[in-house]
């Protein structure tokens, strides 16, 4: 069985839009693109190494796929010598548009063809970017592995990693390390349901109950 693992740069309050330069995704008028450039350090460096040293297939929405397509066959690089080669999987309304090496629609059903490929032989499907693909993957609870680089910036308006429909679930921190940028490098593996408690007294004031009533 195949995992998918979401590989994400995010601000603290969670911006994952257009990390890698200015014109890269500039919608609804974003002005800080290529905010990650100033924090990579060799721990970040080692850290992406490490997310591409083995096999996987890309998963990628389509405008991160036209990004790619763009860019990476016109590379002679360590990342081009992967991405160049790898399986691309695809979630998109125009299949026939897909001209990159090794590229493959999800078909008209992204959830069950993403389903079927989680139960086959084969590497792990490696997402990329693709915010809006994420969103649909995290509302049906089919994101096995999170892999997060946190950097130390706020930046207010932007696309978010998380959106108010993801499946609540509990993740478990199996990997973590800080750059010498402060950039948080921590990998979350699923950790099953959530667990609630409660650290109200067991008798509760007057008070306590009247705000409970008011506040329902």
């Amino acid at each position: 069985m195949r995992k998918i693992i979401a590989a994400t740069f995010v601000s603290l309050d969670g911006v994952m839009q257009a990390p890698g330069g200015p014109e890269e995704d500039p919608v609804g008028g974003f002005k800080f693109g290529g905010w990650t450039f100033h924090y990579f350090d060799e721990v970040a460096g080692a850290a992406m190494e490490e997310l591409f040293s083995k096999p996987f297939d890309l998963l990628l929405g389509r405008r991160t796929y036209d990004i790619f397509a763009a860019y990476w066959p016109y590379q002679n690089d360590a990342i081009a010598d992967v991405f160049n080669p790898a399986t691309k999987y695809v979630a998109t309304h125009r299949p026939e548009s897909l001209t990159w090496q090794n590229t493959r629609s999800l078909g008209p059903d992204i959830v069950a063809g993403l389903e079927e490929l989680k139960q086959e032989d084969g590497p792990d499907l490696l997402i990329q970017g693709s915010g809006n693909l994420i969103q649909t993957l995290l509302a049906n609870g089919l994101i096995d592995e999170i892999r997060l680089m946190t950097f130390p910036l706020v930046l207010g308006k932007g696309k978010r990693l998380f959106g108010d429909n993801a499946m609540p679930a509990a993740f478990k921190l199996v990997k973590s390390q800080a750059s010498t940028t402060g950039v948080i490098i921590a990998t979350y593996e699923r950790g099953g349901e959530i667990r609630t408690g409660s650290f109200a007294q067991q008798e509760p004031s007057q008070a306590e109950l009247e705000r409970r009533r008011t506040w329902k």
